[in-house]
């Protein structure tokens, strides 16, 4: 189990974005032991970087990722 804060390191991106896919219901996660007290299981993690993987192919694929989108790194 992983807090949010895990989470967002793991993704490196900003909180508010971890609570929005929480919010959302993209990301599952459970509150446990009163408000505020979120984990997440590593397996669903797991599936939605996946899943975030398949979407960014099937959208590189056409041709759909403009070409100011690609990574710095390049």
């Amino acid at each position: 189990m992983l807090t949010l804060e895990q989470v967002q390191e793991i993704l490196n991106v900003k909180s508010a974005l971890v609570y929005s896919l929480v919010r959302s219901g993209e990301l599952p996660a459970g509150q446990f032991a009163g408000r505020g007290v979120w984990r997440v299981r590593e397996s669903d993690l797991v599936a939605y970087i996946d899943a975030a993987f398949v979407k960014t192919a099937e959208r590189i694929a056409p041709g759909q990722i403009p070409e100011d989108d690609s990574p710095a790194e390049y």
